[in-house]
This record gives C-alpha cells, structure tokens and sequence, in this order.
C-alpha cells in the first residue's frame, strides 16, 4: 500500500509534478478486433472513473481495443516540440509505426524584404588631415623660352639677314653683331656676321678674335679655289678667312679697310662671295653700307630674306630709315619692305621722348617694332661681348631676334 496521501493515477496517464494529464481522444486509435474495424464508432461515456463504453471493457482487459502506447512524460514548462524537418527534396522521417509524412512546404514570404536603413554620412574629423585635391591651372608661356624655342627651329634653308639704315651712328654694326651673337648662342653652331660696309667698317675689329688680318679681299682672291672645294675640305680652307667670336658662338668676315676695294664688289661677286656663304652656315648677317645707290649695298638687298631696319629714336636717324624703305619701294622690293622689322636701340638710359612716337610710326610701316634697351657695355664703343651684358639687354635681343626668325622658322 501507499501512503494515504499519495493518489495513484489511473493507468494511461503521464505523470507530471503532482497533477496528471490524460491523453487527448485523438490521440486514440480506432478500435479494432480481430474480426476487424468496427462498423460503429465508440461514444464517449460520461460514467464514472474506472467504467468502459458500453458494451466494452477497458484497454487493457481484452474487450475489443487494442493496447494503447505509453505516452511520454512532458513537462508543461517545455516547449512543444518541433516537427521532424529532413533536408530538401527528401520525405521527413517519420516516428516508427507512422505512415510517412510529406515534406512540409515553406511558403515564400509575400512581403519584400525590409529595407536596411541608410547610414548619413559621417561628419569630417576636423583633427584629420584634409584630403588632398588636384588643380589644373593654366601656365602662362614665358616669353623667352618661346624665343629661344623659335631660334631653336629649323630654317628651311639658309637665311640672309640684313641689317641697313644710310645714316651712320644708328648702331647697324652693334645690331648685326648682337643678332648674331644670340642666334648663335642659342642655335650654337652655323651663324656668321659679315662687315660689307664699303666705307672701312669696324666690325671685324669689335667682334672675333683677330687671329689672322685676313678680310673680305683675301676671300674673294681665292674663291675660284675655295668654290671647288666640298664637304669638310671646304669648311677647314674657308675656317682660314674668318674670325670667331670668344664664346665660339658665331662666326666673323670683316670687311676691308682700304675704300679702294669697294670697286671689286660687283653685283656677280656679291652673289658668288653669298652662296659660298649659304654652303657654309645657316644665318647671316649682314652689316650693309651707307651708300643705296651702289650695285653692293642692293645686290644685298636682293639677297635678303629679312630686311632689319636699324634706327634710334632722333629725328635724322628715324628720317633717313623712312626715306630708306620709300627708295626699296620705288626699286621693286615692295615685299621685303612689307616684311621688315624695325629695330630701335636706346643709346642712353632712362625715357626717351621720341621713342614711342617711332614705334607707333614705323609699326605702320614694316612687320614688327623691336626696342632694345641702353647698355653700359656697349657705351665704350669697344669690343662687343655678349657674356657681359646685362640680363634685361640680354632677353630683349632674345626677343628681337625670335622676331627676325620667325617667318621661316618651321
């Protein structure tokens, strides 16, 4: 016997703490006998504890209901459990003595998919290093490495630049030294300046180291020899006649110092003594005379591809230039006049009154205005040596000479 408190649950039952949980009815299986199922279906009884259906015994004595499995104990605290899942495509396995179960069908959710909040983004860290950031500016051209570019270009072929004004004192020899003096320092090599002032010029005694007294009539005594020759026979003979500046930056043919070899100069040995001098370099300058009215000075002119027009700002000097340009034009020589550039040197330093009035004044009567300021080193009138000259003079013959070049620099 038990204790008298203890209360036996009827058999069937699952013990859970201290209270007792019957199997549901659906639980049940369907009656059955060993004739078969039976045709009526059992109604539930309302008797008392202990008493079958009517006409039938308890399970368990053998009338008519097969025997029950024992259920397992669960607690009601426990979740309920959970359908037996397989992997996909495959039936579920079912608990043993259950007919298979089909696979439970998922359904897809109909609602779309909730959206993740977007983040705002994160303010700047003052302490951090600001990123960096890429400007494109526009860089102006410095104008005197557009001069040196232009002087740099090739030529074509052989270009004869002359420099000319009848009047005397209006620095022609200067101008066709320093011409010379920055094409060559910047081309290098092929540049030559030609004293062919028939009144004693003094280029050759400003410019080159005179190593040899030898000048225009040695050259002209010689130049049957010297056109026959070619190549590097040519160019070590035709060294002998000329002098060379102390920088080796240009090349020197000085002129005659006795007038009375003026009358040798001819229209044929102007042009013969010119194509040796194309043979040989590729710029040249040419200091012309005083004389216009000479078959020298405008076979010259003939010759020229640049017509540089020397001048500073007097009146006489700007009046001479002027009638000048207006003899070439009644000549026939209306283009090289079109396309002449006017070069004006300041023989004194601080302003000058006339200068802007000849600017202004011959920009209307040739391709360009170029002013070349005053120099201390050109003041003594002696030997000229572009090294010693002053930066500002210096750009400003960069600036004349790209000027000069430029119609035929390619």
């Amino acid at each position: 016997m038990g204790r008298p408190d203890e209360v036996t649950p009827p058999r069937g039952a699952a013990s859970v703490g201290s209270a007792s949980v019957m199997p549901p009815p659906s639980s049940l299986q369907s009656p059955t006998s060993p004739q078969g199922p039976s045709s009526q279906p059992p109604s539930q009884s309302h008797g008392s504890p202990g008493q079958g259906l009517p006409g039938q015994g308890l399970p368990g004595q053998g009338q008519g209901f097969a025997a029950l499995p024992p259920l397992q104990a669960q607690s009601l605290l426990a979740p309920p459990p959970q359908p037996l899942l397989s992997p996909p495509g495959q039936p579920l396995q079912s608990p043993p003595g259950q007919p298979p179960v089909a696979p439970v069908q998922r359904p897809q959710p109909s609602m779309p998919a909730p959206q993740m909040p977007q983040q705002a983004p994160a303010a700047p860290n003052p302490t951090s290093p600001a990123p960096a950031r890429i400007e494109w500016r526009q860089t102006r051209s410095d104008p005197q490495d557009r001069a040196v570019s232009v002087l740099r270009r090739k030529l074509g072929k052989p270009r004869v630049l002359a420099f000319a004004n009848p009047k005397g004192g209006v620095h022609k020899t200067t101008a066709t030294v320093l011409a010379a003096a920055t094409i060559g320092s910047v081309r290098g090599r092929g540049v030559l300046a030609w004293d062919d002032n028939e009144l004693r010029g003094t280029l050759g005694l400003r410019a080159g180291s005179a190593r040899h007294a030898r000048t225009i009539r040695h050259l002209v005594g010689d130049l049957i020899e010297i056109e026959n020759m070619h190549g590097n026979d040519l160019m070590q003979f035709f060294d002998g006649y000329l002098r060379h500046a102390s920088d080796g930056s240009y090349d020197v043919l000085a002129g005659e110092e006795n007038p009375r070899f003026a009358q040798r100069l001819d229209q044929s040995t102007v042009r013969r003594v010119m194509d040796l001098l194309r043979r040989t370099h590729d710029v040249i300058c040419v200091d012309t005379g005083n004389n216009v009215e000479s078959v020298n000075w405008q076979t010259v002119m003939q010759s020229a591809d640049q017509l540089v027009v020397t001048t500073v700002p007097r009146e006489d000097a700007a009046f001479t230039a002027d009638w000048m340009l207006d003899v070439l034009n009644e000549t026939g020589m209306e283009e090289l006049v079109a396309n002449a550039v006017t070069l004006i040197s300041c023989p004194s330093p601080g302003k000058l009154p006339l200068l802007d009035d000849l600017a202004k004044h011959f920009a209307t009567r040739t391709r360009a205005v170029a002013v070349v300021p005053y120099d201390p080193a050109l003041e003594v009138g002696s030997s000229i040596e572009y090294g010693v000259l002053q930066p500002e003079t210096k750009q400003a013959w960069l600036r004349a000479a790209s000027v000069m070049i430029e119609p035929f620099a390619e």
